[in-house]
């Protein structure tokens, strides 16, 4: 598998069981199955969308400094970017697609970023282990 093609599949594998696996807990919590599927596909949909434009701002950044490695403090602030900005675009579409306050909306996000921490992890490793990156 080229190392273009495998990235390709990892993103659509990693949304499609994070959309299924988000509309269930969702609707776990009590919300209903068509609202908690929207929130799903809206919050996969605005990540992917965010996650290119955040990277691509910040490695346009990256090139301008004077070091040219991406240290550990450079990916921190790349990975508290990303969710920041995740946070504060997906807030709203919480908000109202639940129909919850802000509050309680912010509450379920910082459930879903907990969860998606334990998740990218868990999937990037089986991933890797089926198929292996390309070296």
């Amino acid at each position: 598998m080229s190392p273009a093609f495998r990235r390709i599949v990892y993103v659509i594998s990693y949304e499609l069981v994070a959309v299924a696996l988000t509309t269930v807990g969702l609707t776990v919590l009590g919300f209903g199955g068509g609202s908690s599927g929207a929130v799903a596909v809206a919050a996969s949909t605005v990540a992917v969308v965010w996650n290119y434009v955040w990277t691509t701002v910040f490695e346009a950044w990256e090139r301008r400094q004077d070091c040219a490695t991406r240290t550990v403090g450079r990916r921190i602030v790349h990975a508290i970017g990303f969710e920041g900005g995740l946070v504060v675009l997906l807030l709203p579409i919480v908000a109202w697609t639940l129909k919850v306050s802000l509050l309680q909306a912010l509450s379920l996000e910082a459930g879903l970023l907990a969860f998606f921490l334990v998740y990218t992890f868990v999937f990037a490793w089986l991933f890797d282990m089926i198929w292996p990156p390309v070296r």
